[in-house]
């Protein structure tokens, strides 16, 4: 297959950021990255161009890196608590998963990725747990969560 070399005028996940000189198929350049306005040629006169997109590039990289910062100081500050219900024998129904986690953080205003929760499994048992949170490559916070128990069932009390 043909390749051609490209330069990038976006980040483009699997592929790379803005700047980036790319070898890629020739079609896949023809047909999407250059009519979309996601690259351009890398001929010398593009080449020349370079720069500019390498200080947007430092620019963007910076306010991303700034904001996940501040959002991982919002985090550490923050303490969140769960309630598990429980059966007649003490046995936990259901679990608090990292979707139920990034639910209460959206809620109180903190918009991180819910795969960022770096949770082992399900929680499901009470106590205090420190969850980390990816939030950038070079950034990550920990969040503190209780998890508390509910009184008995209803039908138990019955």
């Amino acid at each position: 297959m043909a390749t051609t070399e490209v330069i990038l005028r976006e980040k483009i996940g699997n592929l790379g950021a803005e700047a980036d000189v790319v070898s890629v198929k020739a079609g896949f350049a023809r047909n999407f990255l250059i009519p979309e306005g996601k690259a351009y040629e890398a001929t010398s006169a593009n080449l020349k161009h370079l720069e500019s997109l390498k200080s947007q590039r430092v620019k963007r990289e910076a306010e991303e890196f700034a904001a996940a910062q501040e959002t991982a100081a919002k985090i550490k500050k923050l303490k969140l608590t769960f309630t598990l219900e429980t059966g007649q024998g003490g046995k936990a129904f259901g679990s608090i998963t990292s979707i139920d986690i990034h639910k209460e953080l959206t809620e109180k205003g903190i918009d991180v990725d819910r795969h960022a929760l770096q949770l082992d499994g399900p929680i499901k048992t009470s106590g205090k747990k420190d969850i980390e949170v990816k939030i950038h490559s070079e950034v990550s916070a920990t969040l503190k969560i209780t998890v508390k128990v509910d009184g008995e069932d209803e039908a138990a009390s019955n």
